[in-house]
């Protein structure tokens, strides 16, 4: 996100923006994994309230929800891992955008608050649900309640993100993590995403029926054969060694 005169505050014409690239990322077949970040000193600071003001009426606010909520829809649809890194203050929508991506690597001097309530408003892009998936029902209703902002400490505590990365360093940090998913067969990753995405939604015995249903043609893979021959002339070039 590059507004930086604005702390990346997501305008009708960034929202658009958003939404037509997620469309276009959807169309790229060798996406390994996808990371977002802000520009300067903030993640997304939220909506632009300067613009958004000027737009009071319900149908308004029913269209601001309808083009951000369906591109985050779209968004967590991806095929390939997606990645936050929270480089600064994460507030409002951008606390929506962050928890919409798969892994959340944030600053140790950086934040995130749902802090929509202080607002008079509710979150509207999905942002809710996904806090409620990620730390449960009391937590969930105290963050979205009080509006309450959270550490990179208190929020790695609470599971809303995966890393703490130094100052400065959250965008280097998820690179490394990027770069050591993408060592791995696509196949594979893509595989993990869609069966832990099934058990978000589904019942136990239809999350184990997905994650078994991938596993017969990864098996059946020249990349699968080379690493199991690797595995075993190492295995038994150590065994000779030993004797």
């Amino acid at each position: 996100v590059n507004r930086p005169q604005v702390r990346n505050a997501f305008n009708w014409a960034t929202m658009e923006s958003f939404a037509d690239l997620v469309e276009d990322f959807h169309t790229q077949t060798n996406m390994r994994a996808l990371i977002v970040t802000g520009i300067g000193k903030a993640f997304v600071s939220g909506g632009d309230l300067s613009e958004l003001q000027h737009f009071p009426l319900p149908e308004h606010g029913a269209r601001l929800a309808q083009i951000m909520g369906d591109a985050l829809q779209r968004f967590e649809e991806l095929p390939c891992p997606t990645i936050a890194a929270i480089n600064g203050p994460a507030r409002g929508g951008g606390a929506e955008v962050a928890i919409a991506c798969d892994l959340r690597v944030i600053a140790e001097d950086a934040d995130i608050g749902f802090v929509h309530t202080r607002l008079g408003i509710t979150t509207a892009w999905g942002g809710g649900q996904r806090l409620l998936r990620t730390v449960g029902y009391a937590r969930a209703l105290e963050l979205l309640t009080t509006g309450r902002v959270l550490s990179a400490s208190d929020a790695y505590e609470l599971g809303i993100v995966t890393t703490i990365a130094p100052t400065e360093n959250s965008l280097p940090t998820a690179y490394e993590i990027a770069q050591r998913i993408a060592a791995n067969p696509a196949e594979c990753v893509q595989a993990t995403k869609r069966f832990l995405r099934v058990g978000l939604t589904t019942s136990e015995p239809a999350a184990l029926a997905a994650e078994r249903a991938e596993f017969p043609a990864l098996w059946d893979t020249d990349f699968r054969r080379q690493a199991v021959q690797k595995f075993l002339n190492k295995s038994t070039a150590h065994t000779n060694g030993k004797a």
